[in-house]
């Protein structure tokens, strides 16, 4: 699976940006049926600064910077932990052994009813399903716990095959396309929007007929 869309709050002023405690609050531990989400600790720093140094994942998020140090892991590590990347952020671990896998995070829209779902899995952890695994986690704990949330959208390169079909596969609905910053590229990059709003989640909030 590529690396989808994670995108940093740039434009909201530091008063607007989630406190620490209101983080833990609203961002509790996930658990799935192989997978744990947590917040990012300093244990992660080696193997997220490993996994993360990869053109492949590079390309295809906006805010990652290429070549990924263990500076950049780092930092990530310290304002995911200080609430300063402005959203909710959560490292992907195995439940079995607690290996880090990458990266997920919902961001809250200037509309305050919509959140942005973005994730990246390292390349070794492809194709196993758990990208899949831990979006429908963690749109079930947004939509369950945040009854202000009408919508959650996500965005994916045109040409991220393997990040679309994830997001297919949580039921989220294709609403045009457009263009963002990527970092590691420099330049522009063409992206399609896709949308699941709260009635659509509630019918397939089992996922039986998605996974």
């Amino acid at each position: 699976m590529q690396g989808e869309l994670l995108r940093a709050s740039q434009s909201r002023p530091p008063e607007e940006q989630p406190r620490p405690e209101r983080l833990k609050s609203d961002c509790p531990v996930l658990l799935s049926q192989r997978l744990v989400l947590r917040a990012p600790h300093e244990e992660d720093i080696d193997a997220l600064a490993h996994l993360a140094n990869n053109a492949n994942i590079a390309t295809m998020v906006s805010r990652m910077p290429h070549p990924y140090t263990a500076k950049d892991a780092a930092d990530f590590v310290r304002r995911a932990k200080a609430g300063e990347i402005g959203k909710c952020v959560y490292a992907i671990t195995r439940g079995d052994n607690g290996a880090f896998l990458g990266c997920c995070a919902l961001e809250p829209q200037q509309d305050e009813r919509t959140l942005e779902i973005g994730y990246w899995l390292g390349e070794p952890h492809w194709n196993r399903g758990y990208a899949t695994e831990a979006a429908h986690v963690l749109i079930d704990m947004a939509f369950r716990t945040r009854n202000n949330i009408d919508h959650i959208d996500a965005r994916c390169r045109v040409t991220n095959v393997a990040s679309k079909r994830v997001i297919q596969k949580c039921g989220f609905q294709y609403q045009g396309t457009g263009m963002i910053d990527c970092l590691a590229l420099g330049g522009m990059v063409a992206v399609e929007w896709f949308r699941l709003d709260r009635k659509t989640w509630m019918s397939l909030r089992s996922w039986g007929e998605l996974r």
